[in-house]
C-alpha cells in the first residue's frame, strides 16, 4: 500500500481545518475538513481553479437557500426547489464541480432552521479555512524532473533501438526482432506527455514547459518513424545502397540525445540524395521501385530529423 503526497496531504488538511474552525468555536467546523478535502487536487492550477468554483458555488448556494428557506419554510421539498434552482447557475457560472460541497452549506441551514447573520458569517468562514489551508498545503508539490529524465532516458534508448533494428534489416533481411519497443514508446510517449503538463501546472515555470515540448516533439518523430517501417520493409536487403543506408541509421542511432545534431545528420542527407540522384537511372521494375522506395525512406527520416531542428530554433 502507496501513500503519496496527495493521500498525505488530504489527511493532514482535513485535520488543521477541523482544528483551526473548532478553535474559533465555529458551529458544524468539521465541514471546513470536508472543504479542504475536496480543494486538494493533483496541481496547484487545478487546486485554484477548483478553490474559486467551491467559493462561488457556495455562495450561490447560500444565497438561494437562505431566500427560498425564508419565504418558502423549511421543509424538504424546499430543498427540491432551492437545487433545481442553484444547480443551474453553479452550470452557468462555470462551478458545477463544486454542487456537493455547496450542498453541505445548504443542509446546514436546513438543520438550523433559523437564518441570521451571525450564522452566515459562520459559514463563510468554514468555506475560508478549508479553501485556505487547502491551498496552502497544495503550494508544497515534488517536482517530477528526476522522474521525466527517466522518461527522456527510456524514450531515447528505444528510439536508438528502432534505428538499430531497422539498420540490422537492411543488412541482413527479416530477423527476430519482436518490436516490443515500439509498443512500449507508445505507452511512455503519453505518461511521460501528461507527466509533463501536470509538473507545468504545478511550478508555474515557462523553463519546465521544455520537458513537455520535448516529449512532444519525440511523439511527432515516433509518428515519422510508423510511416518510416512499412516503406523499409518493402526494400530489399542485402544491397549497397541497402548497406550505405543502414550506415546512416546507425549514426542516427548512436546521435539520439536532448541537443540538435539536426543540421548534421541533414547535412550528410542531402549529399548522398544529390549522389541518388546523379545514379544510372533504373534498368527494370524492380530497380525503379526499389529506387523510389529508398527516396521515401530519405523523405522520412528529412522530416524526422526537421522535426528536432525545428525544436531546437
Amino acid at each position: 500500500m502507496k501513500i503519496g503526497s496527495r493521500i498525505l496531504k488530504t489527511a493532514i488538511g482535513a485535520a488543521i481545518s477541523i482544528a483551526v474552525a473548532q478553535a474559533f468555536q465555529l458551529t458544524f467546523y468539521a465541514s471546513a475538513g470536508t472543504v479542504t478535502m475536496l480543494c486538494i487536487q493533483r496541481t496547484r492550477k487545478k487546486s485554484y481553479e477548483i478553490a474559486w468554483q467551491r467559493f462561488l458555488a457556495c455562495l450561490i448556494g447560500l444565497s438561494v437557500a437562505a431566500m427560498m428557506f425564508t419565504f418558502v419554510g423549511y421543509n424538504p421539498w424546499t430543498i427540491t426547489l432551492i437545487l433545481l434552482i442553484s444547480i443551474p447557475l453553479m452550470i452557468r457560472f462555470k462551478a458545477k464541480e463544486s454542487v456537493i460541497a455547496s450542498s453541505v452549506f445548504i443542509f446546514h441551514l436546513y438543520v438550523m432552521k433559523h437564518i441570521t447573520w451571525q450564522f452566515i458569517v459562520n459559514e463563510l468562514a468554514l468555506m475560508v479555512i478549508g479553501i485556505s489551508v487547502g491551498l496552502i498545503l497544495n503550494l508544497f508539490m515534488p517536482s517530477a524532473d528526476q522522474e521525466l529524465r527517466r522518461y527522456q532516458q527510456k524514450i531515447e534508448e528505444n528510439f536508438g533501438i528502432i534505428f538499430h533494428e531497422m539498420s540490422r534489416y537492411l543488412r541482413e533481411g527479416d530477423h527476430d526482432w519482436s518490436g516490443i519497443e515500439i509498443v512500449e514508446t507508445n505507452r511512455l510517449l503519453k505518461e511521460a506527455k501528461e507527466r509533463a503538463i501536470h509538473n507545468v501546472e504545478n511550478r508555474f515555470d515557462e523553463e519546465e514547459l521544455k520537458f513537455y515540448r520535448y516529449f512532444q516533439m519525440r511523439d511527432k518523430q515516433f509518428d515519422v518513424l510508423d510511416h518510416l517501417l512499412p516503406h523499409l520493409v518493402r526494400f530489399h536487403p542485402h544491397t549497397d545502397l541497402g548497406e550505405k543506408l543502414a550506415d546512416f541509421l546507425d549514426q542516427i542511432a548512436e546521435g539520439i540525445h536532448p541537443g540538435n545534431t539536426a543540421d548534421l545528420y541533414l547535412d550528410q542527407l542531402d549529399k548522398m540524395s544529390e549522389k541518388y540522384r546523379k545514379m544510372p537511372l533504373p534498368r527494370t521494375e524492380e530497380e525503379f521501385d526499389m529506387r523510389a522506395t529508398l527516396f521515401l525512406i530519405m523523405n522520412e527520416i528529412r522530416r524526422y530529423l526537421t522535426i528536432k531542428k525545428r525544436l531546437a530554433k
